[in-house]
């Protein structure tokens, strides 16, 4: 009985060290690469992670060759290769297998690969190299289409060629379903937009129709439960196209709704939430130049990291960002103007004798903060004094122009208005009733603002001289109620409080 005892153990040990080898094994990896040019250094294997790599191993390659052996568990997804100088030399797939050698050639040519112990890699490669084979022969008859002789037989062959790589990629994308560079060519897919206005809508414009489904349906090849695609650079370039190019000219209404409509999908699980909104927020908070940024930045702050939605920020990113928020909505689009009151040139500390940003007989009044140190502050007053001198001599000057000298020393200012004679209300120096740069998010010179009639912020972004007026055309188009309207609450305060000289 002892015996057979002792021989169950012994059976049982080795199964159990069978598994755990097997476990180590699917947990571990090895990746051989070969290349003539494979100077000896030490090389590394990075994982993508936006636009930026995240770095896994690394290895010193001797006599062509570098070899990557490690015990961790990769995900299943895209991988990279990096020279010496941590700059990339190609991508190759962990999928099917993690343990497998890849030779390639000087120029890294998808042709090129020779792949041993990976499937995925092997189609992948073979994938990539028939699309360079098909843009090298489009390539081809492009330059044959330009001669008229050879026209009409160019464009029969620009069709097959056309057919035969939907063909290709039909039967590849059927075949090799399981394999994560499949997914990754379907995420990479434009979706299909139909070619007609549904039965039933009331929508007249195809154009617009068609506009508003490719941004609705964009991520419809996404499989957002799979957060391990935060590692691959096909996610990373939809997102970045999404918001930064088929976005970019939307107003900030419309960027907020189609960004709920992604963050709001993926918004259990914080991984994916924090991919998105750690990327994008930035862009919105730090743009000077998109009209409406500022807002979006807004919007998604208070409704996801404020809405205690990001269980990854910290006390500190909150207080941070609520700051910000704060500070920000201070000037947005639509927010009223807070008034100024400065002196000018003579420097009055009397605040009777200070004049108001708000108190002008014009529809609109432009606040100007620009620095006399500023090259390009000089060149855009310049240019701004010629339209407000056009328009003065037109008597149709419908802004004023409260031209703050964004500098501390009085002086300098003085000089430099002396010496360019803007036309302006000028004002600066050290007395003003609140901190303008506060109230206005002035972070650099020159800083445009405009007020409408009712002195609300209707453009918090400094614009070209030669697109004012074009603004304020369109302003009143989309606002026909502020077309005749005249600012008369600030003239009967401003003749009571300030003086305008």
């Amino acid at each position: 009985m002892k015996r057979s005892h002792i021989t169950v153990s012994l059976i049982l040990m080795a199964v159990l060290m069978c598994a755990m080898t097997n476990l180590n094994a699917q947990n571990g990896y090895k990746f051989t690469f070969k290349g003539a040019t494979l100077s000896d250094g030490r090389y590394y294997v990075a994982q993508h992670f936006r636009d930026k790599f995240i770095l896994v191993d690394s290895a010193a390659a001797q006599n062509g060759s570098v070899v990557f052996n490690g015990k961790k568990k990769l995900d299943t997804g895209v991988y990279t290769l990096l020279d010496s100088k941590q700059k990339q030399m190609f991508d190759f797939m962990v999928d099917d297998s993690r343990t497998f050698s890849i030779a390639f050639d000087e120029k890294y040519t998808n042709a090129g690969m020779k792949v041993q112990g990976s499937q995925a890699n092997t189609l992948m490669y073979a994938y990539m190299a028939k699309l360079d084979w098909a843009n090298s022969q489009s390539k081809a008859i492009n330059e044959r289409m330009k001669d008229p002789a050879t026209q009409q037989a160019a464009q029969a062959d620009m069709e097959k060629l056309r057919d035969e790589m939907k063909t290709f990629q039909d039967s590849y994308m059927a075949a090799n379903a399981r394999y994560r560079f499949t997914q990754l060519v379907r995420i990479s897919q434009p979706v299909e937009v139909p070619q007609a206005i549904p039965a039933g809508s009331a929508d007249t414009s195809l154009r617009d129709w068609q506009a508003r489904y490719y941004r609705t349906h964009y991520w419809d090849n996404v499989d957002f439960a799979d957060h391990t695609l935060i590692y691959t650079p096909q996610l990373f370039d939809k997102m970045n196209y999404y918001f930064f190019g088929l976005l970019y000219y939307q107003d900030c209404d419309t960027i907020t709704r189609y960004a709920h409509n992604v963050l709001d999908r993926v918004v259990a699980d914080s991984t994916m939430l924090r991919y998105f909104l750690d990327f994008i927020t930035p862009h919105y908070e730090r743009s000077t130049k998109n009209i409406g940024w500022d807002q979006v930045f807004v919007n998604l702050v208070n409704d996801y990291y404020l809405a205690g939605k990001c269980p990854w920020a910290t006390k500190a990113d909150l207080y941070s960002k609520k700051q910000t928020v704060d500070f920000l909505s201070q000037s947005l689009i639509g927010a009223m103007g807070q008034e100024l009151l400065m002196a000018d040139t003579n420097q009055s500390t009397d605040p009777k004798d200070w004049i108001s940003s708000h108190a002008f007989p014009q529809k609109y009044v432009m606040l100007w903060f620009w620095d006399p140190d500023c090259n390009h502050c000089k060149k855009q007053s310049a240019e701004l004094m010629a339209l407000y001198d056009s328009l003065c001599n037109a008597g149709n000057k419908i802004f004023e122009v409260y031209a703050v000298g964004y500098e501390s020393d009085v002086e300098k200012w003085k000089s430099h208005l002396r010496k360019y004679k803007y036309p302006f209300v000028n004002v600066g120096g050290p007395n003003v009733n609140i901190d303008y740069q506060e109230a206005y998010n002035v972070h650099g010179a020159p800083t445009m603002i405009l007020l409408n009639a009712d002195r609300q912020i209707i453009m918090n972004k400094t614009l070209p001289t030669n697109q004012v007026l074009p603004f304020l055309e369109r302003y009143e188009k989309e606002h026909p109620e502020q077309a005749n309207r005249a600012p008369s609450k600030w003239q009967i305060e401003g003749i009571r409080r300030a003086k305008i000289k």
